[in-house]
């Protein structure tokens, strides 16, 4: 059992995920980010590894991958900086990005380098379900992985469950058709009847709501519908902003519990 199945069995309600981009806002901000996220309550960290084309992500995300590219984040240099600070965290760390850093590097070698420096799973969402269950799936076990799917409200209840079957970390529900922190007006009622759809599921896997999830409002909604809420682009905002590091980290949190 890894960091985030271990969290999953302690803690079942309310549980707080916060994402930000590794190398962000200065190269080596990413261990102190993580052990103040940790020291503040959070209780997951979703590490963005930093890709050229964030497809699936808005603007504020995608000016921080840029701005840790040219900072000079790469996934070694991630792996290096998790690596130090393994014995020293025990919040569950999860990568998120997409596949093509990943083959670049090596598949392989890279859940291999998960496994040595403390990562318990990874968000890929570009990659599809039949090729995660005949390619991935065995070196997610070798390596000790959870994986995480994404469903939207336009997934149909039978690939919700062919998702929650072969899930080993949670459901990522997207709680709108949108980039993430895309702050469109959202039709309550559908969203609502989607959570509840989802809900009425009863899947195997823990469910966390994420996209513009941004402040307590919005987290406490979130957890009306699902075991607890992911924050991003908020938090990505807050860290550009002025101010010391420990203590942008610790009010963000603060103003979302």
């Amino acid at each position: 059992m890894n960091r985030l199945q271990q969290k999953f069995q302690d803690k079942r309600e309310n549980l707080l995920t916060v994402y930000f981009t590794a190398g962000y806002p200065q190269l080596n901000d990413t261990a102190t980010i993580i052990k103040e996220l940790e020291a503040s309550g959070v209780d997951i960290v979703e590490v963005g590894m930093p890709f050229s084309d964030p497809v699936a992500d808005g603007p504020t995300i995608q000016k921080s991958n840029l701005q840790a590219l040219q900072n000079g984040m790469s996934i070694k240099k991630l792996f290096e900086q998790l690596k130090e600070i393994k014995n020293e965290v025990s919040i569950p760390i999860l990568l998120m990005g997409y596949i093509n850093p990943m083959w670049k590097f090596g598949v392989e070698k890279f859940m291999a380098a998960c496994n040595e420096s403390g990562v318990s799973g990874l968000i890929l969402p570009d990659i599809p379900l039949n090729e995660y269950i005949q390619d991935y799936h065995p070196l997610y076990e070798k390596y000790g992985l959870s994986n995480v799917f994404f469903i939207t409200s336009q997934t149909s209840n039978e690939r919700i469950k062919a998702y929650d079957e072969a899930c080993t970390g949670f459901v990522y529900m997207v709680s709108s058709a949108s980039t993430t922190g895309a702050n469109k007006a959202v039709d309550e009622e559908k969203q609502v009847a989607y959570f509840n759809r989802v809900k009425d599921l009863e899947l195997k896997n823990p469910r966390q709501i994420g996209f513009n999830i941004k402040d307590n409002a919005s987290f406490n909604r979130a957890c009306q519908y699902a075991n607890g809420g992911i924050i991003g682009s908020a938090f990505i905002k807050k860290l550009g902003e002025e101010g010391g590091l420990k203590t942008k980290v610790g009010e963000f949190v603060k103003g979302i519990r």
